[in-house]
């Protein structure tokens, strides 16, 4: 049974009966004096760590974990509402402020950067002050940040990157790279200027990076971003690479001893973790699939959870400890693209790789963070009675508080998801003119105004497809992100140093100071 299926079959259960909690109000009370006591006997973990695995979700605000976690029990056949996500069950939280030096909501190089250098800074520079020109490569030199993946190096410990995304996109290349431009993954990317000064991309400052003995693991997309523009890629014979100047960094890759580079997932299992020191993993020439799409991958492509897996393997070979980052990019990708499904579904595979990396770990050694870069502008609400579908339309409950017959219907007797985008290409605005006999609805104390254009009716519309798109209040050609405070939750050493609502650059703080890497003075 496919996953669409499974999931279908599970929804029509739900559809027929109307959960109640199994306990009553005896359980609630007896769950809620067992998390006092539990709280009670939690201590700060003050010891330095060996180890620390930083995940990021890529988009993953708050309204996407809570609708997360109810998909993830829907599809396990219960309600959903009372799922617990294995980050969730980290015992320290904290909310993040994550706006720009220069934008009051943010993007992901930017923010990155607060994270792992310390130090905020514009939007769209990578690992550079908010000094730099966006674009202006002249004095990159003087406006580096050292980022934790760099100290890291400096003290002997190993070092990992694992992504959904190509391994040049913002938040990896925030660790390894320092360019005024994120767009600058290749240098067929780079400006005239910046190419004849020689200034290097962020593929090449990754093959080259100089601190220790370079980056460890490298799991994720980005193949064409290291292949020369003669070269076919070896998986989709219509696309060649774009580097320009001839040369092939993953063949410099394996120039260093034990260094190996994968494409396929047949090539990443048969990697002997006892042989190999460096791991170099590029999947698919740009963004790896979305978990749903990846069965499908021609050459196949190893799973989130599977590459982190793999990492923590090859990192934890190293007795002085290791620093590792996990990104689940594509949660951020489906909500630019406003498709609610896809963003669930990759924040459950996203949760999975945190389930392997604490299994494969020793809470007393290791801190584990999980958080965002910045959230998205999906909204959930309606006032969906208890169970019901996450990415259905809500059902209201009636006057006895009872699921109601069918789904509710807005002012315009339309039904509604109850997942929903401010803005992107799920607008469906039907027309400017306003058909006779249009309902009117309450405008802000001002009596009534007109719905001029009508929405869509959904009333055929399978909103549970995974190809569906949410509906959108503004018409963009791309979904937007939200400058909303995003979530942190953590365990292991100086853990409990995340509390309260935090600037976005403490991260970095909070992690030099776990595992005894004193960062550069700054006045």
């Amino acid at each position: 049974m496919t996953a669409r299926k499974h999931l279908a079959s599970v929804i029509a259960v739900l559809m027929m009966t109307a959960p109640s909690p199994a306990d009553g109000p005896d359980k609630w009370y007896r769950d809620g004096r067992a998390a006092v006591e539990s709280a009670k006997r939690l201590a700060p973990n003050r010891e330095n760590a060996r180890n620390v695995i930083l995940f990021i979700g890529d988009g993953m605000g708050v309204s996407t974990v809570t609708a997360a976690r109810i998909l993830a029990g829907q599809i396990q056949g219960t309600p959903g509402e009372e799922k617990v996500l294995n980050f969730e069950k980290l015992p320290y939280t904290a909310l993040i402020k994550t706006y720009n030096t220069n934008q009051q909501t943010p993007d992901s190089a930017g923010t990155m950067t607060a994270m792992v250098t310390g130090v905020k800074t514009k939007a769209g520079v990578l690992s550079m002050d908010e000094r730099t020109m966006r674009g202006d490569h002249a004095d990159a030199n003087a406006r580096r940040l050292t980022t934790i993946l760099e100290l890291a190096e400096r003290a002997g410990l190993s070092t990992g990157i694992v992504t959904t995304s190509s391994v040049t996109h913002a938040t990896p290349a925030a660790l390894y790279a320092h360019s005024p431009e994120r767009a600058w993954q290749s240098d067929g990317n780079l400006p005239g200027e910046a190419r004849s000064d020689g200034f290097p991309d962020i593929a090449r400052q990754l093959i080259e990076f100089a601190e220790g003995n370079g980056v460890d693991v490298v799991l994720g997309g980005g193949r064409a971003f290291f292949l020369p523009d003669f070269l076919r890629d070896p998986e989709h014979s219509e696309i060649s690479g774009q580097r320009r100047d001839g040369r092939d960094l993953t063949a410099q890759w394996v120039k260093s001893e034990r260094a190996v580079y994968v494409w396929n997932k047949s090539q990443f299992d048969a990697v002997d973790a006892s042989a190999t020191d460096r791991l170099l993993g590029l999947f698919e020439p740009d963004h790896m699939n979305y978990e749903h799409d990846r069965a499908s991958d021609k050459a196949s492509e190893p799973s989130l959870s599977e590459m982190t897996a793999r990492a923590v393997d090859l990192l934890s070979k190293n007795s002085k400890g290791f620093f590792l980052m996990v990104e689940g990019a594509r949660i951020d990708h489906a909500h630019h693209a406003t498709n609610p499904f896809r963003a669930l579904t990759e924040t459950i595979e996203f949760d999975k790789a945190v389930a392997a990396a604490k299994k494969k770990t020793n809470s007393g050694d290791t801190l584990i963070i999980v958080t965002a870069d910045h959230g998205s502008s999906m909204t959930m609400g309606g006032y969906a009675t208890r169970g019901n579908p996450i990415l259905g339309k809500v059902v209201h409950n009636n006057a006895r508080g009872e699921p109601a017959s069918g789904p509710a219907r807005d002012a315009l007797g339309l039904p509604y998801a109850t997942l929903n985008y401010a803005a992107g290409p799920g607008y469906h605005g039907a027309s400017a003119e306003q058909p006779e006999g249009t309902k009117r609805f309450p405008h802000d104390g001002d009596g009534f105004r007109p719905a001029t254009i009508p929405r869509p009716d959904l009333s055929d519309v399978d909103t549970q497809d995974p190809d569906y798109l949410g509906e959108c209040m503004i018409p963009l050609g791309s979904g937007v992100h939200s400058g909303e405070d995003v979530p942190l939750y953590a365990g292991g050493p100086g853990a409990y140093m995340f509390h309260g609502v935090l600037e976005q650059n403490v991260i970095f703080h909070v992690m030099a100071d776990a595992l005894g890497l004193a960062g550069p003075e700054r006045q």
